[in-house]
């Protein structure tokens, strides 16, 4: 697994750079539409450091990308069928956070992501990685809270959850075990 994160990595570090390059950006102007530094920028383009997910959000977003956009654009084109082996995996540096995504096609508007948060840790997305998607989460396994806009929700396995308008939203394990859950989202 960690030659898929690796590769990966390396593929998103190429896509960023692609995707500035394409709009004639310099690294001042991603990282005032970011607000994410350009050494952090020019780090990431270069494949030095893997970007936490709150920056990856950041970086989309001023593309006007969701992550699962730019991760698409990163992974490349899909195939219909997505074998396990095949599916891109990413990990947040800063939480150890795990990102697989299970299936995403340009030409689907429906994307499905598994995810492996470890115990007590959280990420919270700006309001901006909602933009332009509709999305569900459905926990797997173990707990997790979301707080979607202030509003707190506790969810347990099994539990499913629909998300409202685009809102700062946290994912937060604050139980002392792994939570799996898996996201569907669909491109509006």
């Amino acid at each position: 697994m960690n030659t898929i994160i690796d590769n990966l990595s390396n593929r998103l570090a190429h896509r960023l750079r692609l995707e500035r390059d394409s709009r004639g950006w310099s690294l001042a102007d991603l990282a005032e539409r970011s607000g994410v530094s350009k050494a952090t920028i020019s780090k990431i383009e270069r494949a030095e450091v893997s970007p936490t997910a709150v920056v990856l959000v950041r970086l989309a977003s001023a593309f006007d990308l969701t992550l699962a956009g730019l991760m698409l654009r990163a992974e490349g084109q899909g195939e219909r069928l997505s074998r396990a082996a095949d599916q891109q995996v990413w990990r947040d540096p800063e939480t150890g956070y795990l990102r697989r995504q299970v299936f995403s096609r340009p030409d689907n508007p429906i994307e499905i992501v598994r995810v492996e948060m470890p115990a007590k840790q959280q990420v919270t997305l700006p309001a901006s990685s909602y933009a332009r998607i509709r999305q569900t989460l459905w926990v797997l396994s173990g707990a997790l809270v979301i707080i979607e806009a202030g509003e707190r929700h506790e969810l347990g396995t099994g539990d499913c959850l629909g998300f409202g308008p685009p809102a700062e939203t946290t994912f937060a394990n604050e139980t002392s075990a792994p939570c799996v859950y898996v996201v569907a989202l669909a491109r509006s």
